[in-house]
């Protein structure tokens, strides 16, 4: 299980490494970028990656509803996340630190919490109440669509397992 999160860790580093310069590049004109201040509810999918080793902890595919709320005082935002699959649901609290990267996109990374429906069932982050850390990135199209996509790793997220749960979830939502 270590060696899972340390290649997911590996992988976005070096995604973020490979695609900041293409980013930073394309707003070459503004000195420094603003991101979205879009506060917005959202849908997708959620595709759940590692598995606790013991019955019930099966990797699971299923979907998400994600929402954010910031304010324009500080690069802070409350987010909320459900993911589901057709036997369960985790509910997250999180907060995250957001980084403009263009005028319309931001980085993020965040901690919370994983609050399973039903211990023992499997959701896409696991099946156990968990912390939960996230990174990802979101970008405004317009006036009111925003895309976003992150990784969630739920810390000892299976019942009578050590492992943690890695979920990878992406989406579209409305600016409201």
């Amino acid at each position: 299980m270590k060696r899972t999160i340390k290649s997911v860790v590996a992988l976005s580093a070096l995604a973020a490494t490979a695609i900041a310069p293409i980013l930073l590049s394309a707003n070459s004109a503004s000195a420094r970028p603003e991101g979205t201040d879009a506060n917005y509810i959202g849908a997708g999918v959620a595709a759940g990656v590692t598995n606790g080793g013991q019955d019930g902890d099966a990797a699971t595919f299923g979907g998400n509803i994600q929402g954010r709320i910031t304010t324009s005082k500080a690069p802070v935002s409350l987010r909320g996340a459900v993911l589901f699959s057709d036997d369960n649901s985790a509910i997250m609290p999180i907060v995250t630190y957001d980084v403009p990267v263009t005028n319309n996109a931001n980085i993020y990374v965040g901690a919370g919490y994983s609050f399973v429906e039903t211990e023992g069932q499997p959701t896409p982050l696991g099946n156990s109440n968990a912390p939960v850390v996230t990174v990802g990135a979101e970008a405004q199209f317009g006036q009111n669509v925003v895309v976003y996509g992150d990784t969630k790793i739920g810390i000892e997220a299976y019942e009578n397992s050590s492992a943690s749960a890695v979920s990878f979830q992406g989406g579209a939502g409305i600016r409201f």
